[in-house]
């Protein structure tokens, strides 16, 4: 805000009239005090300053960023506008009016003068608390897809801004509920409804409220593609002993549905490689890693169905492209090490370790996990053993 203050008053200096030596007095006390936060003082100086000579534009402009300031944004909004009347050239204070008009209430008069600060001014100071006040008029008007837009963009431009972040949290979750709310209202009985429903209890860890709203979309449409993995999903996050089970069940429903699912292939994979069958995970990680070569964790899955088929050298080209699709995955390093051992290259082994425990290292100083609004892949996560 500070920022914002003086990018305003330093492109608005005061000229004087010949031989105003009183008036004169009465801006440098005003200038003084305004530099030192002492909005108080600083009014009182500029409103003498106002009586003396009420024609000087940047007088009024002045006590508008004063009383801005002061939270007194009625005031605020008078003495910009005889500002505007007085010099139209003077820079931003159209903007600095939106944002006061903003502040009483009048949300449709400031959106011309808040458009303007976040979508055509340079300076970012300006920019973000035009942004942030034009998101919050646009909810206050219940335009809420325009509020949406200005928060994806102000996230994009500000991506760090813990504010911008706080706001435009809320926004989101306010708008997906409202979205679902009245997804609930017009198809109550749909098996769209339903799968919103699954996914949100999914992701609040409520599985049981989850499949059970996932069982009514399959018996609205039992060959609904993706519903079965879901379920498949929800299955192996159950803590009862045949979750494995019943997941397996679901994946193969999945794949039997739609083939080209390379995520269902991969999961099924991974269960038989859990379960020390490793023709039967080779086979389904092969297949996964054919659907999608760039598919990490089904080349990982393959790598490491190879390597428990004594063929590390069949191995290592699949655990190498999984390397290179993440960098920061350590899982493909503690694995290339294995491989290296299995045959006979010690100095190899001994890299991949260093490289295995730099990057566990720095994924340890990590404080939270990278989240992603959509993860490209919803599936369970190849991981390595901790050291000794």
């Amino acid at each position: 805000m500070t920022r914002l203050v003086w990018l305003l008053i330093a492109l608005t200096s005061i000229a004087f009239p010949q031989g105003a030596s009183v008036l004169q007095r009465l801006i440098q006390t005003g200038e003084e005090a305004l530099a030192s936060r002492r909005y108080a003082e600083a009014a009182t100086a500029f409103e003498k300053a106002r009586k003396l000579n009420p024609g000087i534009a940047e007088i009024h402009a002045r006590l508008g960023v004063i009383y801005f300031q002061s939270g007194e944004f009625a005031a605020a909004v008078a003495a910009l506008r005889q500002a505007i009347q007085l010099k139209q050239t003077l820079p931003n204070l159209d903007i600095l009016l939106a944002m006061c008009l903003a502040e009483t209430g009048r949300l449709e008069e400031a959106l011309p003068g808040l458009e303007k600060g976040f979508r055509r001014t340079a300076d970012p100071a300006l920019k973000r608390m035009s942004g942030l006040q034009l998101q919050r008029a646009y909810t206050g008007l219940r335009r809420d897809g325009k509020a949406v837009d200005v928060a994806l963009e102000l996230v994009r431009v500000y991506p760090d801004d813990p504010e911008i972040l706080y706001h435009s949290s809320r926004l989101f979750g306010n708008y997906a509920y409202l979205a679902l709310k009245r997804l609930a209202d017009v198809a109550p009985n749909s098996v769209w409804r339903h799968q919103a429903a699954g996914e949100t209890r999914e992701s609040q860890g409520q599985l049981e409220l989850a499949l059970a709203e996932y069982r009514q979309v399959a018996a609205l449409d039992p060959n609904r593609p993706g519903i079965h993995y879901r379920m498949g999903r929800v299955h192996l996050g159950r803590p009862n002993a045949e979750g494995q089970g019943d997941a397996l069940i679901a994946f193969e429903r999945e794949l039997g549905i739609d083939p080209t699912n390379a995520n269902a292939a991969y999961e099924i994979g991974d269960i038989h490689r859990k379960r020390n069958e490793p023709d039967t995970a080779r086979a389904m990680f092969e297949r996964a890693a054919q659907l999608d070569p760039d598919f990490e964790e089904a080349q990982l899955g393959l790598g490491a169905a190879l390597v428990t088929l004594g063929k590390p050298e069949a191995a290592l080209p699949h655990l190498r492209k999984a390397a290179a699709l993440n960098p920061g995955n350590e899982v493909p390093h503690y694995r290339l090490a294995q491989v290296h051992r299995l045959m006979g290259n010690a100095a190899a082994q001994q890299q991949e370790l260093g490289e295995f425990r730099r990057i566990r290292a720095e994924n340890a100083k990590r404080r939270e996990p990278v989240l992603e609004l959509r993860p490209k892949r919803d599936v369970t996560k190849q991981s390595a053993p901790e050291e000794n």
